[in-house]
């Protein structure tokens, strides 16, 4: 914009239409104060300025700009038709003036000088906004350099406090920078530490895999220079990539003598434990066996005399102890105790079996209740029972085993019945995979009978447990302890629910297939 200073309106409209003409923005000022306060709230390209006016002259006016920041560099033109000397001339040029222009203007020169002095203004005002540019660029540029070298010094503080050796190496293999660490394993910045003799391959791998630009880790054993020994370490490299090219590689060695030794340590305690667990192993499978063996003689040589005091006790209550009393109340006591004592021996005997490995076949199961239910039709028609059987899956299970499992449910279930209350015995099953995956079904035994309290579910499965008199209920609190020990080795789990007087749930999870087993 060009600001046009005089006095005199007539003459700023004449020069005003001119400039426009020539497609230039023009601004008016009508006395020199004026001029100096738009001065110092707008940028100029130009002043055209008259010397004669009211109050402050052109000169003083152009001496009271050269003094300010944003008038001294703002070219200036006088006009005047009234002081032409050569006095008044040279006064102008050293108040700051770049031309000095006569009255009367001719247009067509007039025009000339001012497209120059514009032209010349505007570039000198585009070199000055681009020197404070760079000035400012340098000076953010000297500032981030400022900050790199500090962080740079820091980073090399922490590298050397690092308790890892710490490197780097260019492209073409010449180690550039190392921490105080390198120093424990190598005598020279520019010398790798010694390598083990028998991991020199390792460091061949190292060098085609930075030729290949490929991070590498390894473990490697180096030399260390105080004691002369071989100290594992993790090496690990790492390409530091600009564009497309790898600038440098960084690389740290990693102190793991002691995890190795703790690890060769531990290695060596497993072997020992596991070599020493194989040994009893070996001689707890010879002593199940010898107890196997045992059980099986000794159940036997128990039952040979069992059974002839049970002959020889019925023979006398038979033959000699018809009138009753005393002694017939006693013998029959002692023939209880005999069966009682002879029924303990063969759940023993049962219990003690289930060591002994099976193979797993694919069962039918309903197949398998059907069979139990034969075995158990004189009891089921005495108790007057109910049985609901729903369709089971067919599982891998030992069949016999399976059979026991439910042959002794069944057989709970109508011995404890309710006195005067016909037993009702429902089995059911259902399908479901676990969080594996994995398929395994539900099968849920249920009855009406006397029931339990659950605070005492752990001791029903327990050996030798009873929770209802012996004179009131038969059995040697063998029988659900075979159950759950059935149930176990085939992978399952077994549990109940129940409350007093409101019979009992039991609930069997077993697998369907057995992963692969063939025997257990």
């Amino acid at each position: 914009m060009i600001l046009i200073v005089d006095d005199k309106s007539e003459n700023i409209f004449s020069l005003k239409k001119v400039l426009e003409q020539s497609h230039f923005p023009v601004d008016e000022a009508h006395s020199g104060e004026e001029a100096l306060l738009k001065v110092l709230r707008k940028d100029y390209a130009l002043i055209i300025l008259d010397v004669q006016m009211p109050g402050m002259d052109g000169f003083e006016v152009a001496e009271a700009l050269a003094g300010t920041q944003r008038g001294r560099d703002i070219p200036i033109i006088f006009l005047s038709a009234v002081n032409i000397e050569k006095r008044f001339i040279t006064r102008g040029y050293a108040s700051g003036a770049v031309d000095y222009v006569t009255k009367p203007v001719d247009p067509d020169i007039f025009i000339l000088k001012v497209k120059t002095l514009y032209r010349l203004s505007e570039q000198h005002r585009e070199l000055v906004r681009t020197k404070a540019s760079l000035t400012q660029e340098v000076e953010v540029r000297r500032q981030t350099e400022k900050n790199l070298k500090r962080l740079s010094a820091e980073q090399q503080t922490l590298i050397r406090s690092f308790p890892q050796i710490v490197f780097t190496v260019t492209p073409d293999g010449v180690l550039e920078f190392v921490n105080e660490r390198w120093f424990e394993y190598s005598a020279s910045k520019t010398a790798f530490p010694e390598v083990h003799p028998d991991d020199q391959r390792l460091k061949e791998e190292m060098d085609h895999a930075t030729k290949q630009d490929e991070p590498f880790v390894s473990e490697i054993r180096l030399r260390h220079l105080a004691t002369g020994t071989f100290r594992y370490h993790l090496l690990r490299m790492i390409p530091l990539i600009q564009g497309k090219s790898v600038v440098k590689w960084v690389g740290t060695f990693t102190d793991i003598q002691e995890q190795k030794d703790a690890h060769d340590e531990l290695d060596t305690k497993v072997r020992e434990r596991t070599k020493e667990l194989m040994q009893k192993n070996a001689e707890l499978e010879l002593s199940n066996h010898e107890l196997q063996q045992f059980a099986s003689v000794a159940s036997h040589d128990l039952q040979e005399p069992l059974r002839k005091i049970q002959i020889y006790s019925n023979r006398i209550r038979e033959r000699c102890l018809v009138e009753g009393g005393d002694a017939l109340t006693y013998m029959d006591r002692v023939i209880d105790a005999s069966r009682r004592m002879s029924s303990l021996i063969s759940d023993l005997l049962s219990y003690s079996r289930l060591s002994i490995k099976s193979l797993f076949q694919r069962t039918n199961l309903n197949e398998l209740i059907e069979e139990i239910l034969i075995d158990l039709e004189f009891s089921i028609k005495d108790k007057g029972a109910v049985l609901d059987i729903q369709p089971l899956p067919e599982v891998e299970c030992v069949a016999g085993q399976i059979r026991q499992v439910f042959q002794n449910l069944i057989s709970n279930a109508l011995k404890f019945s309710v006195p005067g209350t016909p037993p009702r015995i429902s089995i059911s099953g259902e399908e479901y995979k676990d969080a594996s995956g994995r398929t395994f079904c539900h099968i849920y035994v249920r009855d009406n009978g006397i029931g339990f309290d659950e605070q005492y579910l752990d001791k029903i499965f327990t050996i030798f447990q009873r929770l209802n008199a012996k004179e009131e209920y038969e059995g040697t609190g063998i029988g659900l302890a075979i159950v759950k020990k059935i149930i176990e080795k085939h992978g399952g789990t077994i549990t109940a629910r129940s409350a007093e007087g409101e019979g009992a749930t039991f609930i069997i999870s077993l697998p369907v297939t057995q992963n692969g087993d063939t025997h257990i």
